[in-house]
């Protein structure tokens, strides 16, 4: 019995240490995340700064880089070329680009109601699209917005010719309508809305397009096709984080804001991006999806941007393909 004894200890350790192992095997380091926005920051991007101050990123075993972005294009190449893991843009953008062989797809919708917009200065008393006549708006020529513009119109009842167009860049647009040059721009509510308010002080009052049935899936989450199959893991934990992450924002606005002033304080003026961020919850969700959790569009949705993508936006009809083509559902948490 005194021999066995130390055999019985050294066997009872040993199996200690193999029980612990698979604990100690599956703590890892965090795993790089890239996600790169679609421009500089502004109110709805909050929620991934919310969700990385809320450790719901690292929770899933992501060390997350929230990256500026210089345009929705230019973000779709970084991912098409993974120099970022994930990109966050205006979906429509990744599907023209998809549609002529750019290895992307979405794997999650979060603007399921369109930003864009007609505003202008709510002291002008313009609130519906009958008061745009004989009005003048700034555009700037060839972008997705001035591309709905005459569907907006037609729909509206309005003829092209009672409205005065004055065109230029992005920043054109916002002095036309600061100095008087023009009623209007064409813009979205929760951005070119903010900035104006943030430069003049002035409320706007925005007339969204898709109030008057003209809708189209605008900013969601895009990755590289080849990390759907080589690492659908990581996908899964990213869009769960994310899910979690909008959740939290849709909640509380504020709690956003201040996490990505937090993170970048010259991100812009606090009462101004929780204005902005409360007017993009409002596009996380169709009546459709009212009951959803974020980020879960409606294929039909979808099926619809398509058409309209076809119709005005200068996608070829014979690349059109399905919604299933570009936009997956397989990776986002169940509801």
């Amino acid at each position: 019995m005194k021999r066995l004894l130390p055999t019985l200890i050294a066997a009872a350790a040993t199996a200690v240490l193999t029980a612990a192992a698979p604990v100690h095997a599956q703590t890892k380091a965090p795993e790089k995340v890239t996600l790169m926005l679609n421009w500089y920051l502004y109110s709805e991007h909050a929620p991934f700064f919310l969700g990385k101050e809320r450790g719901f990123y690292a929770e899933e075993g992501i060390d997350l880089d929230i990256q500026e972005g210089r345009g929705s294009a230019v973000t779709a190449q970084a991912v098409a070329a993974k120099s970022a893991t994930f990109g966050y843009i205006d979906v429509t953008t990744m599907i023209k680009a998809a549609a002529k062989g750019a290895p992307l797809k979405s794997t999650g919708v979060l603007f399921q109601v369109s930003p864009m917009s007609v505003m202008g200065f709510t002291e002008k008393n313009i609130r519906t699209p009958k008061d745009i006549i004989g009005k003048t708006v700034a555009t700037t020529p060839g972008d997705s917005m001035s591309q709905m513009w005459p569907l907006f119109l037609k729909v509206n009842d309005i003829k092209p010719d009672q409205v005065k167009i004055v065109s230029g860049d992005g920043q054109t647009k916002l002095n036309a309508v600061m100095n008087g040059q023009a009623d209007l721009l064409l813009g979205y509510v929760m951005d070119q809305a903010i900035k104006l308010q943030d430069a003049t002080g002035k409320p706007v009052t925005p007339i969204r397009f898709a109030d008057s049935g003209v809708n189209q899936i605008s900013s969601g989450i895009i990755t590289n096709k080849n990390l759907l199959t080589e690492n659908p893991d990581l996908v899964k934990r990213f869009m769960r984080a994310s899910t979690k992450a909008a959740e939290a924002a849709e909640k509380s606005p504020e709690a956003a804001v201040d996490a990505m002033l937090k993170a970048n304080p010259k991100a812009g003026v606090r009462e101004t991006l929780i204005v902005g961020m409360k007017q993009s919850v409002a596009l996380y969700h169709t009546k459709e999806t009212a009951n959803q959790r974020p980020f879960r569009v409606s294929m039909k949705n979808v099926n619809d941007s398509l058409d309209l993508l076809v119709q005005y936006g200068g996608m070829d009809a014979a690349t059109r393909g399905k919604p299933e083509d570009y936009v997956t559902l397989d990776f986002l948490p169940a509801n």
